[in-house]
C-alpha cells in the first residue's frame, strides 16, 4: 500500500529531500500533493538510512515544505506499450500529445530496462540504407549497430535526422522496419518540423515520436531516451520488428543530467559533468543491439551537438568510446552550401565491413569506399598545397586528384533533402566520379571491377 509523508525538510533546484520513509527503493515513483490539491510526479534518485532525495519532473517552484503531501507509489517509472504506438506523438513522460486516443498497453514495462547479457548477444552483420551517400558508400549503417553524428551549433543535423527516419529501410524489402524517434530540449519550430516532415511524407505511420521541448522539464529528458529504448526493445525483442533509434539532442540530455547533478551537490568531473556520465550514457548506448535467435533488432543513431565544435569535450568524448564510430558534420561544407556537410575523411563506421559486400549491398563496394577515400585525402592534401604554394606548384596526376575532390563534393556528397539514393545508385555516382582518374590511379580496386564497372560508367 502507499504511504503518504509530510515530512518534506529541503527543496533545491528539482529536488526534494524526505525524512523518516520506510521501504523506499531507489528510482521508485513518486506523487507529490500540493496545498492547492494539485499533484506533481517524480522518483526516488537516492536513499540514505531513512531519507529519500526524490526528483520532481515538472520543478520545485511553488511548492511549501510543510504543507505538501508526499506518497511513494511502490514501484519505478513505466510506460505501457503496445503496436498502436507506430504512428503516435508522446511527450517527455510518456503521454499522447497528438489529440489521439489513449494508448491500451498489451504491457507495462519499467523505463531503465534490463542490460543485454553478451553471451546473447548476436554480431551485427546485415546493411541498412538510408539513401545517403556519405553514410551508405563510405560509412555503412550495420543492423544493430551504433552509429551517433556529431554535429555543430547551426549545422543541418534536424534535417539530416529527419532524413534518414524516412528513408531508412532494409534492402531485403522486409515491411516490419519502424522508427523510434526520441526528440530532448528542442524547440517547438524543430518540433514542428519534425512532425511536419513525417506526416508529409508517410514516415509517421511508422514512427514512434517521443517529443521534450526546450520549456518542458528538463527531468524529462533524462526520462526520453530510456522511455524510447524501452519502446524500441518491445518492438524489436517482442514483436520482431527492426528497429531504427534516432536520439537529437544528447547534449541537452547530458546537460539535464549535469543540471540534476549540480542540484544533488555531487562533486564534479570534467567540464562540470558528473563522474558518472560514462556509465549513464552507456546504459543508453548499449541497449542497441541484436539477440540471438531473436529476429528483431535495435539500431541506434545518437546525434549531439560538440560544444564550440570540439570534438574533445566530454559528451562526444565519451561517446565515441562507447558506440562503433561517427559521422562527423563539416561547417566548412555547410558554409559551401554543400547538404549533407558529412565531413567524410574523420568519419568512420567500425563495423562497415561488416554489413557489405555480395549478398549485402554489392562485391565491389568494399574496393570503391576504399578508392573514393584514398582519392579525396589525397585530393584535399593536393587543394591545401595548391593554396599555400599556388595551384602552379602542383603537378598534372595532383591537378586531377584537386579536380575529383571538387567533383566529389559536387556530386557525391551533395544530395537533395528528399533525394533518396539506393546502394546501387551511390556506387554508380561513385564509379563516374573515379572516371576522373585513370585506371592505373585505382590501386585499391580489383582488376575484375575495373574491368566491370569502370569503362561501363564512362560512356
Amino acid at each position: 500500500m502507499a504511504k503518504e509523508y509530510l515530512t518534506v525538510r529541503e527543496l533545491a533546484g528539482p529536488l526534494m529531500l524526505v525524512e523518516n520513509v520506510e521501504e523506499v527503493t531507489f528510482g521508485e515513483l513518486v506523487e507529490i500533493e500540493l496545498s492547492d490539491k494539485t499533484v506533481r510526479r517524480g522518483r526516488v534518485l537516492d536513499i540514505n538510512e531513512r531519507q529519500a532525495l526524490v526528483q520532481i519532473f515538472e520543478g520545485t517552484s511553488g511548492i511549501k515544505t510543510e504543507q505538501t503531501k508526499v506518497k511513494f507509489l511502490g514501484k519505478g517509472q513505466e510506460i505501457g506499450v503496445s503496436n498502436d504506438m507506430l504512428g503516435r506523438i508522446f511527450d517527455g513522460a510518456g503521454k499522447p500529445v497528438d489529440d489521439g486516443p489513449e494508448i491500451i498497453p498489451e504491457k507495462r514495462l519499467n523505463i531503465n530496462g534490463n542490460p543485454i547479457n553478451p553471451y546473447a548477444r548476436d554480431y551485427p552483420n546485415e546493411f541498412i540504407q538510408t539513401g545517403i551517400s556519405t553514410i551508405d558508400g563510405l560509412n555503412p549503417l550495420v543492423r544493430g549497430q551504433k552509429l551517433p553524428i556529431f554535429s555543430g551549433s547551426g549545422l543541418p543535423h534536424a534535417r539530416l535526422a529527419a532524413q534518414i527516419a524516412r528513408q531508412s529501410d532494409v534492402i531485403s524489402g522486409e515491411s516490419n522496419f519502424a522508427v523510434v524517434f526520441g526528440a530532448m530540449g528542442i524547440t517547438f519550430e524543430e518540433a514542428n518540423f519534425f512532425i511536419s516532415d513525417f506526416r508529409e511524407t508517410g514516415a509517421m505511420e511508422r514512427t514512434v515520436l517521443f517529443v521534450n521541448l526546450a520549456d518542458d522539464p528538463p527531468v524529462e529528458r533524462i526520462a526520453v531516451p530510456r522511455l524510447a529504448s524501452t519502446v524500441a526493445e518491445y518492438l524489436a525483442f517482442e514483436l520482431d520488428m527492426h528497429i531504427l533509434v534516432i536520439l537529437t539532442d544528447m547534449t541537452n540530455y547530458c546537460e539535464a543530467v549535469r543540471e540534476v547533478s549540480a542540484a544533488r551537490k555531487e562533486v564534479p568531473g570534467r567540464r562540470g559533468y558528473p563522474g558518472y556520465m560514462y556509465t549513464d550514457l552507456s546504459q543508453i548506448y548499449e541497449r542497441a543491439g541484436r539477440l540471438k535467435e531473436c529476429e528483431g533488432s535495435i539500431t541506434q543513431f545518437p546525434i549531439l551537438t560538440m560544444p564550440e565544435d570540439d570534438k574533445t569535450h566530454p559528451i562526444p568524448d565519451l561517446t565515441g568510446y562507447i558506440t562503433e564510430g561517427q559521422i562527423i558534420l563539416s561547417r566548412t561544407l555547410h558554409g559551401e552550401g554543400i547538404y549533407p556537410p558529412v565531413d567524410v575523411l574523420p568519419s568512420l563506421s567500425r563495423l562497415k565491413d561488416k554489413g557489405i559486400g555480395e549478398g549485402k549491398t554489392r562485391a565491389d563496394h568494399a574496393d570503391v569506399m576504399n578508392q573514393l577515400y584514398a582519392a579525396y585525402s589525397r585530393g584535399k592534401n593536393a587543394q591545401e598545397l595548391a593554396t599555400v604554394l599556388g595551384e602552379s606548384a602542383l603537378n598534372e596526376a595532383d591537378q586531377r586528384y584537386v579536380k575529383f575532390a571538387e567533383s566529389f563534393e559536387e556530386n557525391y556528397i551533395q544530395q537533395g533533402e528528399s533525394e533518396n539514393r539506393t546502394i546501387e545508385d551511390t556506387l554508380r555516382i561513385g564509379w563516374e566520379t573515379l572516371g576522373i582518374l585513370p585506371k592505373q590511379e585505382l590501386k585499391r580496386i580489383h582488376d575484375e571491377y575495373i574491368d566491370q564497372y569502370y569503362e561501363a560508367e564512362q560512356e
